[in-house]
C-alpha cells in the first residue's frame, strides 16, 4: 500500500493535471478514512468512483490503472476488520460488486476521455489544415499578383523607355553649357545618374518580371548611404523635415549590389518622406548587432557559411505610424494606402526580395502617432569572406 502511494504521487508530481490530481487524493484518503471507521457499512466504498471520476480527466492511462488498484485494495481492505459470525461471506459478495462498479465505471470514464481526445486532436489537426489552406491561397493570391505584375512591366517599360532616353540626351547636353556653375553640374550628374538607373530598371523588368540575382562586391554601406542622403536631401529641405545620419564609430561593409541596396533606401527614405510633416524628423542609423538563431538556421539549410554579425541599416521616422492592419500586409504586392496615381504598393515588397537574396532581413516596427523603423540586417563582409575563404580551402 505505501509504495502504490508513493508510485500514485511520482506520477501525479510530473502530470500537468496536478491540480486534478491532487483533488482526487483528499478524495481517496477521505473515503479510506470513512471506511476504517466504519467498516462494515459497505456504502462508503462506491465514493471511489469520484477519485476515479476525476484522475479519468487526466487521460493517463497508467495512472489510472494505478487509482483503481488502490481504491481495490481500500475496498478489500475492510474485510481485515473484524464482523459479525456469519457475515463475512456477504461482505466479500458486497465488495466485490463495488470492485466490479469502480472497474465499470474507470473503464466506461477513461473511454469516454480517449474518445474526447481523439475528437480533440481530430479538431486540431482540421485546423492546422485550414491554416495551410489559407497559406496556399495567400500564395496563390501573391502568384497572381505578381504575374499581374509581369504584365504591368512588360506593358509600359517600352514606352516610358523611349522618353527616358530623351530626357537623359537632353540632361547631358545640358551638362556641356558652358555657362552652367559647378554646382548645377553637381545637381545635373546626380538627375543623370539616377535617370540612367531607371532606364537600367526598365531594361531589367522587360527582360524578366522577376527580381535580377545581385550583382555583389565589397560595399561600405557608409558611402551608400552619403549618395542616397545627397539625392534624397531636396525634398526633405522642401518638406522641412530633418534627414539625419548616425554612421556610427565602426566602418559598415557588406557584400551586396550597389544598384539594388540603393533602389531599398530610397524606397525607405520615400515611405519616410511621405509619412512625416512640416517639423517631423529621420535618422539613418549603422549598427551591428549578434545574428539570431533563426537567421543562422536560414544560412544552414541554405548552405552558406555561418555568420555570427549582422550590419544593421535603420531608418526611423516621427512620422504617423502605420496601424497593426496595414502593418500585417505591408510587404503584400500591390498593397498601399496612398491614393490612387500616388504609389504601386510594390515599394517594401520588392525591397524586402531585394535584401531576402542578399542573405539578410528586413522588418518593420511602428507605433500610430509615434512614428516607424524599418530594420535592414545584412550578413557582415569580414566574417562572410572568412567563411567563403574557409569553404574554399576545405573543397582543395
Amino acid at each position: 500500500m505505501p509504495l502504490l502511494l508513493r508510485q500514485f504521487k511520482r506520477i501525479a508530481g510530473a502530470n500537468k493535471h496536478s491540480l486534478v490530481l491532487g483533488g482526487s487524493a483528499s478524495l481517496f484518503l477521505l473515503i479510506v478514512a470513512a471506511e476504517m471507521m466504519a467498516p462494515a457499512n459497505v456504502v462508503g466504498a462506491y465514493g471511489f468512483v469520484l477519485p476515479i471520476l476525476l484522475v479519468a480527466t487526466a487521460r493517463n492511462r497508467r495512472l489510472m490503472l494505478l487509482t483503481v488498484a488502490l481504491c481495490v485494495v481500500a475496498t478489500y481492505i475492510g474485510l481485515l476488520r473484524p464482523t459479525k459470525p456469519g457475515r463475512f461471506v456477504s461482505a466479500v459478495i458486497n465488495r466485490t460488486v463495488v470492485v466490479a462498479v469502480l472497474i465499470g465505471v474507470a473503464y466506461f470514464a477513461m473511454t469516454r476521455e480517449e474518445h474526447k481526445a481523439r475528437e480533440e486532436a481530430a479538431r486540431a489537426e482540421l485546423l492546422r489544415a485550414n491554416a495551410q489552406l489559407v497559406e496556399v491561397k495567400d500564395a496563390l493570391s501573391r502568384s497572381e499578383r505578381l504575374a499581374a505584375l509581369g504584365f504591368l512591366a512588360s506593358s509600359v517599360a517600352h514606352e516610358v523607355g523611349t522618353p527616358l532616353h530623351s530626357i537623359a540626351w537632353h540632361v547631358q547636353s545640358l551638362g556641356e553649357e558652358p555657362s552652367v556653375t559647378p554646382e548645377m553640374k553637381e545637381k545635373i550628374a546626380i538627375i543623370d545618374t539616377e535617370l540612367s538607373r531607371v532606364v537600367r530598371i526598365i531594361t531589367e523588368k522587360l527582360s524578366s518580371t522577376r527580381q535580377p540575382k545581385p550583382a555583389p562586391s565589397r560595399l561600405q554601406l557608409e558611402h551608400l548611404v552619403q549618395s542616397v542622403v545627397a539625392l534624397m536631401e531636396p525634398p526633405f529641405v522642401g518638406k522641412v523635415v530633418r534627414l539625419k545620419m548616425d554612421l556610427g564609430a565602426e566602418t559598415a561593409v557588406v557584400w551586396g549590389d550597389l544598384a539594388q541596396l540603393r533602389q531599398v533606401l530610397v524606397n525607405l527614405l520615400t515611405n519616410a518622406l511621405a509619412a512625416t510633416k512640416s517639423g517631423d524628423e529621420v535618422v539613418i542609423v549603422l549598427g551591428r548587432r549578434a545574428a539570431t538563431f533563426t537567421e543562422l538556421e536560414e544560412r544552414r539549410r541554405a548552405g552558406e557559411p555561418p555568420v555570427e554579425t549582422m550590419v544593421t541599416l535603420t531608418v526611423r521616422d516621427t512620422g504617423c505610424g502605420i496601424p497593426d492592419e496595414h502593418l500585417t500586409r505591408a510587404f503584400e504586392p500591390f498593397f498601399t494606402t496612398k491614393a490612387v496615381g500616388d504609389g504601386t504598393g510594390l515599394g517594401l515588397f520588392l525591397s524586402r526580395e531585394i535584401v531576402v537574396a542578399h542573405g539578410g532581413t528586413l522588418s518593420i516596427e511602428s507605433v500610430v502617432g509615434k512614428g516607424t523603423m524599418v530594420v535592414i540586417a545584412l550578413p557582415s563582409y569580414t566574417e562572410l569572406a572568412a567563411g567563403m575563404a574557409a569553404g574554399s580551402d576545405g573543397k582543395h
